[in-house]
């Protein structure tokens, strides 16, 4: 078999080496974002007024016109501060909630767990090899449930942290988009790659020290201390439901009310200071979109990794206990975090921006050159950190795998991921005819538009399907699940490239927002446009990213699940099989028509006050008084949090009942029904919304000869895409991207429970 090229110890320094080194750069990227002052007594020190390239040499725009820059700048910080404050309060309040379900849910674990030996303190026969002894099921219990606690908190950490940085930086977008497109972009993005690399790092580090400590008490027993490691991404997943359901109706209700009564009613434009519902939209975008998909990457990255060191362990890795070969998956992953870093300089350092024209095609690249440099990176990792020939357990039995063939395995994930990434680009840019066409659907009114986006997202699911079958045939043929789970880790071993794009967008928005609300020139509402626009297409294609490694995640984690469950095949004839898997793929229906509807009532409520608002305080339409911004952010506020228990215990309910109940063949058929089904709604729902929102992008903008022929804004065809865009928000940033949670957190909470269904479960068929 041999040996691998890289030591134990070697190993054992490397990985948290590239975890401080993400963590150092992020701070460094932080540093660069924090000298953009936003107080009126440092504007001048900014580094605008420097020399240099990326419109470091550019005048202010107000100084151009002769406006009031201190005014603009105290205006921004005091906006700034309202949407950090708001964001701030709306997480805290969110995650007192999600504590106490936490520790209830911890206590679930050790419960039933604990008592698949009754509570045994005595060791056991090892699950693959009867001759050994492995450690009790009841340390199983503890540490699953302290790894599940710490997968938890740094999913919690990870999004708080993400959008405390957004916040941080979106009025220094606004006042840096005077002095160019240029600066606007570089700030908006290394805030993004703060978070982007934050998150990578942190990660991986809690996840290596994790097993490192767990690994004093397991000793040698490798496939206890795998199994207990499972419980890391049930907690990262968990706490990113709730994130992204909640964030993602409190984010809808707002922008919705604000649309609906603000630009179709009273024809002002978006993000208007006179909107009551204007801080609440802002906050949302915030604690959605960025808290929201922190946890939401970090889950996948979590899962991936638990699925790839679960398998392993029972192969010749964990066998032969190869420390180096057993961390491949992390490996990796701290490989990513190195292209990353030089793929963030080429955005940031090596290339400058000095049109609008250039905001998207940088960000594309961002893509590509992670791609064509993890792929190298990929190389080395494998051939370095494997033996050339090596067993995975495959349903059974050992499988004998070549290093190249697990090498195509992580690279048949990764290229998969920029195909869906370009594909979801297609449908959702309005540079391509699919957006144009919905676009050009306005002018006959908001039904042939709705007809239209609806055909778009069906149409929009085939060649990522395609995509993702060929990485699972391919990625299974060579390496059986533990292919398919490092597969899965190829897609995200960018991560921290594809969060800083995705927190990008996000900014922007929030950057537009205060430039309107501030009364900043329209040149400057422009350019904060022309980097939302960007930032849009960006988002849908994270969005595109998190579905499909959340397609290649449960996939490896349901088979990691039949084999902890002990089932020899899954025979969908069987009526046990068969009425799981139908009930599997009805459930991400029932899922979005609850998250769906959340958001309607959320926003039905909103749209009244912004309503009662206009019509019974004097002087808002004129601009002469302020709006109630707080009863907006309260509205909002409650109403997210209400809205968002009944989804997330629909996940969290289903694989426990059905496991108790039912038993262990019944789930795997829910399991199955419900990846097969939720990713095709995940994709046609985001990327629907992703098109239907560019579509009244493309007529506000006005920049083809088409585009103008639609608009200009309070056109017929200019409402019936708002309405559009409308329906649209809560598919692509409530349903559509907490679907991806739905089909991982089911697989993951099956895995670490299937002790427990295995030995009790079925209890129905039992009688």
């Amino acid at each position: 078999m041999g040996a691998a090229l890289l030591s134990d110890l070697g190993t054992e320094i490397a990985i948290p080496v590239c975890a401080v080194i993400g963590i150092v750069f992020s701070l460094v990227q932080w540093f660069l974002v924090s000298r953009v002052k936003v107080s009126p007594e440092h504007a001048e020190l900014s580094l605008g007024s420097k020399n240099g390239k990326n419109g470091y040499n550019d005048h202010l725009i107000e100084e151009e016109e002769g406006i009031n820059d201190h005014n603009v700048v105290a205006k921004c910080a005091d906006i700034q501060n309202a949407i950090s404050e708001g964001a701030t309060s709306f997480l805290f309040t969110e995650y007192q909630y999600v504590g106490i379900f936490m520790v209830a849910f911890a206590i679930l674990i050790f419960l039933f767990l604990g008592s698949v030996k009754g509570f045994s303190t005595k060791n056991q026969p090892c699950t693959y090899d009867k001759e050994k002894l492995c450690k009790p099921a009841l340390a199983t219990a503890i540490f699953s449930t302290v790894s599940f606690l710490l997968g938890a908190v740094t999913s919690v950490l990870s999004g708080f942290l993400g959008m405390k940085i957004a916040t941080y930086a979106n009025a220094r977008t606004t006042l840096e988009a005077r002095k160019g497109v240029g600066k606007a972009f570089i700030t908006a993005f290394r805030s993004g790659a703060v978070m982007g690399f934050l998150l990578a790092a942190n990660g991986l580090l809690v996840l290596y020290i994790t097993i490192n400590l767990f690994k004093l008490y397991y000793g040698d027993d490798w496939e206890g201390l795998f199994e207990a490691i499972t419980g890391y991404g049930l907690g990262g997943s968990s706490m990113a439901l709730f994130g992204r359901v909640g964030g993602g109706i409190y984010t809808k209700a707002a922008d919705v009310g604000a649309d609906l009564v603000g630009k179709v009613e009273r024809n002002i434009p978006e993000d208007d200071p006179r909107n009551p519902a204007v801080i609440a939209d802002n906050v949302g975008d915030n604690v959605g979109d960025i808290a929201g998909m922190g946890s939401d990457l970090f889950g996948s990255y979590a899962e991936s990794s638990c699925a790839a060191l679960v398998v392993a362990s029972i192969s010749s890795f964990g066998l032969t206990h190869d420390f180096t070969s057993m961390c491949y998956p992390l490996l990796i992953s701290s490989m990513g975090i190195l292209v990353c870093l030089i793929t963030t300089l080429f955005a940031t350092d090596f290339f400058e921006i000095k049109a609008v024209k250039e905001i998207e095609p940088a960000l594309k690249n961002q893509l590509i050159i992670s791609t064509v440099l993890m792929t190298v990176g990929v190389a080395i990792v494998t051939w370095t950190c494997l033996p050339s020939s090596f067993t995975i357990f495959n349903f059974g039995v050992q499988k004998v795998v070549k290093n190249w063939q697990l090498f195509l395995c992580v690279c048949v994930g990764l290229w998969a991921g920029l195909i869906i990434g370009f594909v979801t680009e297609y449908y959702t840019s309005n540079a391509y005819s699919p957006v144009q066409d919905v676009a050009d659907s306005c002018r006959t009114g908001a039904a042939t538009n709705v007809i239209f986006g609806l055909a778009l997202g069906y149409k929009s699911v085939i060649i990522p399907i395609f995509a993702i079958a060929i990485s699972i045939f391919v990625s299974f043929t060579f390496a059986a699940m533990y292919g398919i789970a490092v597969a899965a880790l190829g897609m995200l071993s960018t991560i921290a490239t594809g969060l800083a794009i995705d927190a990008y967008g996000p900014i922007s928005d929030n950057a537009g927002g205060i430039a309107e609300m501030a009364g900043m020139s329209h040149r400057i509402r422009e350019r904060t446009d022309a980097l939302d626009a960007a930032g849009n297409t960006t988002a849908a294609i994270g969005k595109g990213f998190a579905i499909g490694s959340a397609a290649l995640v449960s996939l490896a984690l349901f088979g990691a699940f039949v084999s902890r469950a002990e089932i020899t095949t899954v025979d969908v004839l069987t009526p046990k099989v068969f009425i799981g898997l139908i009930v599997g793929a009805m459930l991400p229906y029932w899922f979005s028509a609850m998250t769906m509807k959340s958001v309607g009532s959320a926003a039905l409520k909103m749209v009244e006050e912004v309503r009662r608002q206009f019509n019974t305080i004097p002087g808002l339409m004129e601009g002469h008084t302020k709006p109630d911004y707080a009863t907006c952010v309260k509205i909002s506020t409650d109403a997210s949090l209400r809205e968002m228990i009944p989804p997330g215990a629909l996940v969290m309910l289903t694989p426990l009942i059905v496991g108790i109940f039912f038993g262990v063949e019944t789930l795997s058929g829910v399991l199955a029904g419900s990846l097969v089904s939720g990713v095709q709604v995940a994709i046609s729902a985001s990327n629907t919304g992703g098109a239907w929102d560019n579509a009244k992008k493309y007529i506000e903008a006005g920049a083809s000869e088409h585009a103008r022929s639609l608009g200009p804004k309070g056109s017929d065809p200019h409402k019936a895409a708002v309405i559009g865009d409308t329906i649209g928000d809560p598919l692509k940033d409530t349903s559509g991207p907490s679907l991806n949670i739905l089909i991982k957190l089911m697989a993951v909470e099956s895995l670490v429970f299937a002790p427990f269904f295995a030995t009790h479960g079925g209890l129905l068929f039992k009688i």
